[in-house]
């Protein structure tokens, strides 16, 4: 329960490969962040004015570890003290996570920069220490009699908690005693050592080489600019860099595998500690979400194959190719509308595209660029991709790395979704209950890209334009619910074998995903060996099976746009009350009152029938 910000994955938008960057030689040497226009970063003064005001804040921790201490030993006394003690603890918390929250996002502005790592170093530090001074809380609770604990949850102090001390009461077979508790909140920096190396390793150390782009001229392969390659109208520019992204991986591989294998690791240690059956049962159960849930996903995804590979035969016929390859899935079918769209632009486009969330939902979103949200430009060492992340005393800023393409601005809207799922929840909740479940997360971001799609198809009649449209909506679902299935495939695999013991190796690594590469898109392409690498390039694989999340967000995304579209204000209602709800009930309860019932494998089948729509028609043109 205790400090979230550490706990909580960033948001990171991923899944169109990282964020794209102009081919220009210019761009082979980056801006420093602190060189960029200060209208275009964000602004983060109104957290911290500066490092010394953190400093000074962050010397006052302790202070606030020890108010939430005192409170040791004293639970049972009354339901008041217990009150008392919740109110301490999420004082401190958010005290520490705005602490934390600040520190990362500088870091992330220049992740080479050793003064913004330091900084990072410490608050994580600090936590680890705090998490282990503090580990006696959820312990003491359930060392309670329940019975006593039964008639505390029905006092009116304790009325605001009573869905914590449910869940607490519900994760009592999963929690150690005070003293392991300790030793394993004060190993928390260590065991999240292997997704640091990787990280650093990822986003700081590996270089690439350059690259002959379209105009024969050499440019540096960045991970920002590696989607623009594949985006290339031109087969050997898309297939050089597909090779020399994989092949300098190819040279890491030992590193990966055992970075890979040390996180993978960490989550079966902990699953069995905790007495879950395995590592996945053990992420899923804070959302109260039944495996089930993961297990009908890629089973549904795998029973819509066929519309995968219908959609691959129309790109191949599109594009000429007598073979394709994993390269040939990115570019536009409609090369003819390969835009560059100013940031100006794409602002303009996503505000009137989310016209039908309502006059509030507008107006809020105007704070996004008055109070400077957003940091926009890719610069050097700043991290690759884009995310949305905050703290409930901060904005809930946007990191991006924009470069004017069209999937630059579809990843503007999803950002800004959310942020304003973030927004919406610290205003409508109370701190203790506004930090809404991963497992909702994409859900908000990718509706406003569908939204998006759905005004910019009514805004241009050209048939071209339509056309460049449907293949971006089609490769978004393609990206986001078959892609991210058989990465969620894969990371299910991966654990059920760090169960057993099994050492990840880089041949083992490369085997498997290859053969489940093949087993998603081998009907239709025979793929280079390469792609056997990819894994290696997947950040979210060290985020504790997140990446299913994309997938079923998409699958509510397509029916909650729908119902917003409608013109239905009961609707509308329905869908701004899941953005307010934050963590007050149950993800699958939230989601069903916002009119998606995931529990069932249903609106993944409706989601990938509407993407066997979208083939159809692009198969017409």
């Amino acid at each position: 329960m205790l400090f979230k910000a550490l706990n909580a994955a960033i948001l990171p938008k991923t899944y169109n490969i990282q964020q794209e960057d102009t081919m220009s030689s210019k761009k082979e040497s980056l801006p420093l962040h602190q060189d960029l226009p200060v209208a275009d970063t964000w602004d983060l003064i109104p957290m911290y004015a500066d490092g010394t005001v953190w400093e000074k804040e962050f010397a006052e921790v302790d202070r606030y570890a020890e108010a939430f201490i005192a409170f040791r030993g004293r639970l049972a006394e009354s339901p008041a003290v217990m009150r008392e003690a919740f109110d301490t603890m999420d004082r401190f918390e958010r005290f520490a996570e705005k602490l934390y929250c600040y520190a990362h996002l500088k870091a992330d502005e220049n992740t080479a920069d050793s003064g913004n790592k330091a900084r990072l170093g410490r608050i994580e530090s600090k936590f680890a220490e705090i998490s282990g001074a503090t580990a006696w809380f959820e312990p003491e609770i359930m060392a309670m009699d329940e019975a006593k604990i039964k008639a505390f949850m029905e006092s009116p102090e304790l009325d605001f908690y009573r869905k914590s001390m449910e869940e607490l009461m519900r994760e009592r077979s999963h929690i150690l005693s005070e003293k392991e508790e300790r030793l394993l909140g004060l190993g928390g920096d260590v065991f999240s050592l292997s997704g640091k190396v990787f990280s650093a390793l990822n986003n700081a150390d590996m270089t690439f080489p350059q690259v002959l782009n379209e105009h024969g001229k050499k440019t540096l392969l960045t991970h920002g600019n590696y989607s623009k390659f594949l985006e290339s109208g031109s087969r050997p520019v898309r297939k050089r860099a597909f090779e020399a992204m994989l092949d300098t991986y190819a040279k890491f591989r030992n590193t990966m595998a055992a970075t890979l294998d040390g996180n993978v690791k960490k989550h079966v240690y902990s699953a069995k500690i905790r007495n879950y059956p395995s590592a996945l049962e053990a992420s899923l159960f804070s959302d109260n979400v039944p495996v089930a849930v993961y297990d009908n996903l890629i089973k549904a995804v795998r029973g819509k194959l066929p519309h995968l590979h219908r959609y691959l035969k129309v790109r191949r016929k599109a594009l000429g190719l007598r073979r394709m390859d994993m390269y040939d899935m990115y570019n536009p079918l409609v090369p003819d509308y390969r835009l560059k769209v100013s940031f100006e632009q794409a602002v303009e486009w996503v505000k009137a595209a989310l016209k039908p969330m309502g006059k509030e939902y507008c107006a809020i979103l105007e704070k996004a660029f008055e109070q400077r949200w957003i940091d926009i430009h890719e610069c050097k060492g700043k991290r690759s991709g884009a995310y949305s992340s905050g703290c409930y005393d901060s904005y809930p800023y946007i990191l991006l790395n924009f470069n004017g393409t069209l999937n630059d601005v579809f990843t503007l809207a999803h950002e800004l979704g959310h942020s304003m799922h973030s927004y919406y929840s610290n205003k409508h909740q109370e701190y203790h209950y506004a930090d809404y479940s991963i497992f909702v997360a994409e859900v908000a971001s990718t509706t406003n890209e569908l939204l998006l799609h759905d005004y910019l198809m009514k805004q241009n009649p050209e048939p071209a334009f339509k056309s460049y449209l449907l293949c971006h909506l089609a490769d978004e679902i393609r990206g986001t619910i078959f892609r991210q299935t058989m990465f969620a495939e894969f990371e299910k695999h991966i654990h059920e074998l760090g169960g057993k013991s099994v050492t990840l190796t880089a041949d083992q690594l490369c085997r498997d995903y290859y053969k489940l590469n093949d087993d998603y898109f081998g009907a239709v392409i025979k793929a280079d060996r390469r792609i056997e690498m990819e894994w290696a390039r997947i950040p979210h694989f060290y985020y504790n099976f997140y990446v299913y999340k994309y997938a079923t967000g998409m699958s509510a995304a397509v029916k909650l746009s729908q119902n917003i579209l409608s013109g239905d204000p009961a609707k509308l209602q329905d869908y701004l009350g899941f953005l307010k709800a934050g963590d007050s009930k149950d993800v699958l309860d939230i989601m069903k009152d916002a009119g998606v019932d995931l529990s069932t494998p249903a609106p993944v089948y409706e989601a990938l029938d509407k993407f066997g729509e979208v083939v159809e028609a692009l198969a017409q043109d």
